[in-house]
This record gives structure tokens, C-alpha cells and sequence, in this order.
């Protein structure tokens, strides 16, 4: 907790000093929030082209309106794709399309729901399906097109998720079962923390496809992160009832960080260098993950999630 206050109220957010030059940049997640204002800082840091990933194109057109009239020179290119993360398919029609393009160069997959009712997507609770399970699958089948652009342009890319503090907040129970996303799907299964524990296993399956990637063969050099944008400032609690609700308000008027912070964090991890792969990005710098994550316990969970993940994403194994 003192962490968090020191985090929340003492560090600053240091503003983007890094150059996007020439880059296309995909940021999901990107109409509202950090999201928008991480998309912002890139066009303003001369990005040649920046997707807004969206599910809603009518506010990602809105969005893209206001990044154009309050700060694109008109060198950038900002561009309306749709995405919804609930669908597979729209997963993959998303990353087709984004295999057209002559280069990316960084992937900030921001995107994700907080729900505390129960139901399903693509036959998994929709917190699951949408935090982790289209945000790996995502992020996987744009890891071709990365290496790509970087053996071209003989530099690294970058592929970084948005994370949170929240993973070090659940005892995660579910990953004593035989089958954790099974155990997850079920209709009576526990939601109380259902956000915390998807971003646990979010930050488990990042670390294992950092891990994939360094041991790859294939050519390309990609850097892959997950980052805490810590206690922000947007609407993604909008669904919380009672008690939830007015914790909500009472935390983000006492600690959070404003929606520009916030996006900061993600443009800072998308210049990150070869120091931040497979790591926990908090206040700018590698943070420290839990003790349940670092521990041997914890690799082994890390394992079993990347098996089950592939088996229901239909990822051949050894094909990264």
C-alpha cells in the first residue's frame, strides 16, 4: 500500500521525450482515456501513422477528429480501425488487414473491460476473452508483421500491453484447478475480483511470450513488455454498482493520475529498450512484480495458462 501512495501521489510522470519518426503505431483501446491520450502524444511526437484501434467507430472517429484538429500538424496520418475483442474473428480480420501495411513499428495493446457480471464471449467470461485471451491473440498474430519491420529497418519494435498493480491483489484460486479457464467460464464463478485476476494472468502470459521470443529463431527483434499505467483517471469502472462505485470515486479523487499520465506510461514503455523485454514496467522503469509471479509456483501456473491459452486460440506450439 505504501508503494501505491508513493506511486499515486509523490513520483511524476515525466512527459515523452522520445521520437516516433517515421513509425506506425497501433494503439488499441484508443477513443477514450489513455488510451486517446497515448495515441495523442504519438502524433505529436511524429508518428508518420497511428491507428486507433477501436470497437466503437463512431467514437473512434471522434476521437480521431479531436487528435487531428488539437494536434496533428497534418504530417500524421491517424486512422479508424475497428476491433471489437469479444470476437475472434474480428481479431483476426484486424491483424490480416494490419499485415498489409508497409511496417509496425510498436503495438500498444491497451484495451480492456472491467465487469462485475457474469458472461461469455467466444465461450469464456468476457473479462477473460477480452484482457487476455483476443489481447495475446492479438498481439500474437502481430508479432510477424513486427519482425518484419525490424529486420527491414534494422531496428527493434516494440509490443507492450497495458497492465496493472491490481495482479499483486488477488490470491487467484482458480489456478489450483486442472483446467483454470474452464474454472473461470463457469456460470456461478467468482467475479469479485475478476479484473485483478485478469490482469494476473495477462501479465503471466506476457512474460511467457517475451520468453517465446527470446528463444525464437526467426529473425526480427521484438521487445515485449507489460506496463502498470497505475490508478488512472477514465471510465473503465463505469458498470460498478454500490460499494464499488463509490470506492471508485473516492480512490480516483484522492490518488488517480490524470488520463495524459497515464497515456505517458504507455508511450514510455513503447520507446522502451532492450531492458525492458519480458519485464514489469511501473513509474517509468522496471517495477517489481509479485511474489506469487516471480515464484516457482507461479512459472509453472505461467505454463500451464500459455497450454491452455494455445489450445483454445488453436496456436501451434513452437510456432512463434
Amino acid at each position: 500500500m505504501l508503494s501505491l501512495l508513493r506511486s499515486q501521489l509523490v513520483f511524476q510522470v515525466p512527459p515523452p521525450t522520445a521520437s516516433f519518426t517515421g513509425q506506425t503505431i497501433i494503439v488499441t483501446g484508443a477513443n477514450t482515456g489513455l488510451g486517446l491520450e497515448a495515441a495523442r502524444q504519438f502524433v505529436r511526437h511524429d508518428a508518420r501513422r497511428v491507428i486507433l484501434a477501436v470497437r466503437d467507430m463512431a467514437k473512434g472517429t471522434a476521437a480521431k477528429s479531436d487528435i487531428d484538429s488539437h494536434d496533428n500538424d497534418g504530417k500524421c496520418s491517424v486512422e479508424v480501425w475497428q476491433v471489437d475483442l469479444t470476437s475472434y474473428e474480428s481479431v483476426e480480420a484486424f491483424s490480416q488487414r494490419a499485415a498489409g501495411l508497409d511496417r509496425v513499428d510498436v503495438l500498444v495493446a491497451n484495451a480492456g473491460v472491467y465487469l462485475f457480471d457474469f458472461s461469455l464471449a467466444e465461450d469464456n467470461e468476457a473479462t477473460i476473452t477480452v484482457n487476455v485471451l483476443s489481447t495475446l491473440l492479438l498481439g500474437i498474430r502481430l508479432l510477424p508483421k513486427l519482425r518484419e519491420t525490424s529486420v527491414a529497418l534494422h531496428k527493434p519494435c516494440v509490443m507492450t500491453f497495458a497492465g496493472s498493480f491490481v495482479h499483486k491483489m488477488t490470491t487467484f484460486p482458480e489456478r489450483k484447478k486442472e483446467k483454470i479457464f474452464a474454472e473461470l467460464a463457469r456460470p456461478n464463478a467468482r467475479m469479485i475480483d475478476r479484473y485483478n485476476v485478469s490482469k494476473l494472468i495477462q501479465l503471466l502470459l506476457v512474460r511467457e511470450l517475451a520468453n517465446k521470443v527470446t528463444l525464437s529463431s526467426q529473425d526480427g527483434h521484438v521487445i515485449v513488455s507489460t506496463v502498470n499505467p497505475g490508478l488512472v483517471k477514465t471510465s473503465i469502472m463505469r458498470h460498478a454498482r454500490s460499494i464499488f462505485a463509490i470506492s471508485d470515486k473516492i480512490f480516483k479523487a484522492l490518488l488517480a493520475r490524470t488520463p495524459e499520465d497515464g497515456g505517458n506510461t504507455l508511450v514510455h514503455a513503447a520507446s522502451g529498450g532492450d531492458e525492458t523485454h519480458g519485464q514489469y514496467l511501473d513509474d517509468c522503469s522496471v517495477g517489481r512484480v509479485s511474489s506469487f509471479v516471480s515464484s516457482e509456483e507461479g512459472h509453472l501456473t505461467q505454463q500451464q495458462l500459455w497450454r491452455e491459452m494455445c489450445e483454445i486460440l488453436r496456436i501451434p506450439e513452437g510456432s512463434l
